[in-house]
């Protein structure tokens, strides 16, 4: 990992002479010693039991709500999400801690008979101690959310450090979570890569979501050190279209995956491949359901893509559109903003950036298929593999292929964005390290099993 800058800076994506918020960074001494106060915590708060765990949670949910339309507000200044899927998220995080709130009742063991002799053997799952969390900046409340309601739930207190795009909504949902939890059992952490490295280094429990790079390096320290650590760490989706699909229908499912929130998420569809004749009229379908998409100021609530979230990331989208066939966008909307149009190229040579790596953006290519089992292997061709979308009408097709795809998710005619919080996450090969996270594998992932064997006393 770099080292970080000396200062954290936030500037709305939209318009950025905006600056949310200028703070020196906290450096590796404050991380460490956030990840001891929160550990000198915990046996408190495991102490306090599931009811009071319960109630917190529950508590957390109801502030969410609370201050819907103001989180909703903070993440199209901070992070440029368009309104209406900000709002979406805000409610999406409510219900997340909402799910958890009744995980502290959920068994944590169970009883077994020995194999000779009186007695009990039980199992029984404890939490590791304190969770240091490292998240993106994609989705501010709730990716934070899904990773600390499931570890506080299990009796884990909590360090969390968040992206520095991100660091107004990180410390607004702090201050709602803080209210509910006793003082260090939940603790946001600002900072970069210096401040990441320390969390690693010092916690019992690591989840990170973020770049491939950096995943891997988180990965390597905390499993140095013989911690547990999951990475969620992208993709490179693939919509495969068959011939007897509802051609419009599959357009704008794979046209909100390309260009929704400007194709920051890591599940957005940024490989479009077209079986045999569905080629012309889902070329057609496609550029044309890009182009209809709304572009523009994300307050607009009718806004889908909005802006990429830096200059960087603008200039990198850019870059990977050049010299392409392109068949809708290809341009740069005026504003003041970092903007980039849904774009779809075709005719993407096999070596070309778009077809290896993650661009993060607004950007899909268009690829033929002679057959499914062609398409199969295009899709499976990449290192990543998180998410594939597949739109047919015939489901034995469908469930023809579906154990072929090497990616720990598949959509059936539905678009590659949107997953379910009470249900596993997470990818194969390069886009995932570990356990799952959401659902109940979460409970799992911040909690240790244990065996106990009890004999009455004086048994031989």
């Amino acid at each position: 990992m770099t080292t970080a800058a000396a200062s954290l800076t936030s500037r709305n994506p939209a318009d950025p002479a905006d600056v949310l918020l200028r703070m020196p960074a906290p450096g590796a001494f404050a991380a460490a010693d956030a990840v001891e106060r929160a550990r000198a915590a915990q046996p408190g708060w495991l102490a306090a039991g599931a009811a009071a765990r319960s109630a917190a949670l529950g508590a957390v949910a109801d502030a969410v709500d609370a201050a819907a339309d103001e989180l909703a507000a903070l993440a199209v200044r901070e992070v440029g999400k368009p309104l209406t899927e900000a709002r979406a998220e805000v409610a999406r995080t409510a219900a997340i801690w909402r799910f958890y709130a009744q995980a502290p009742y959920e068994p944590t063991g169970a009883v077994h008979e020995p194999a000779a002799g009186p007695g009990l053997l039980l199992t029984r799952r404890r939490p590791h101690g304190v969770a240091g969390l490292i998240t993106p900046w994609n989705f501010p409340f709730a990716i934070p959310s899904w990773k600390a309601a499931p570890a506080l739930a299990a009796g884990n207190t909590v360090v969390l450090k968040p992206a520095p795009q991100a660091t107004a909504c990180a410390r607004r949902l702090a201050e709602i979570v803080r209210r509910q939890l006793p003082m260090e059992v939940f603790t946001v952490l600002p900072g970069g890569a210096t401040e990441g490295n320390a969390i690693a280094d010092a916690a019992d429990v690591v989840s990170f979501t973020g770049s491939t790079s950096v995943g891997r390096a988180v990965v390597r320290a905390a499993t140095a050190r013989g911690i547990p650590v999951q990475a969620e760490m992208g993709g490179l989706n693939a919509a495969i279209v068959l011939p007897d699909a509802d051609i419009q229908q599959a357009a704008a499912h794979i046209a909100v995956s390309i260009a929704a929130y400007a194709g920051q998420k890591c599940t957005a569809t940024s490989r479009v491949i077209a079986v045999g004749a569905a080629l012309d009229p889902l070329r057609e379908a496609l550029s044309e359901a890009l182009r209809a998409l709304p572009v523009g100021d994300p307050s607009d609530a009718t806004t889908v893509c909005g802006p990429l979230i830096d200059e960087h990331a603008c200039d990198r989208v850019r870059d990977a559109w050049r010299d392409l066939p392109t068949l809708a966008g290809g341009t740069v909307p005026p504003g003041p903003g970092w903007y980039a149009a849904p774009t779809l190229v075709e005719k993407v040579p096999s070596e070309h950036r778009l077809l290896r790596e993650e661009v993060f953006g607004p950007v899909a290519a268009l690829l033929p298929a002679d057959d499914l089992a062609h398409a199969v292997r295009i899709a499976n061709h990449v290192p990543y593999g998180l998410v594939t979308s597949v739109h047919t009408a015939d489901l034995n097709t469908a469930l023809h292929g579906l154990d072929r795809l090497d990616t720990g998710m598949i959509r059936i005619n539905a678009p590659s964005t949107g997953v379910d919080f009470h249900l596993p996450f997470g990818g194969a090969k390069a886009s995932g390290h570990g356990p799952r996270e959401q659902g109940r594998a979460a409970l799992k992932f911040y909690t240790s099993s244990r065996t106990y064997t009890l004999s009455p006393a004086g048994a031989t």
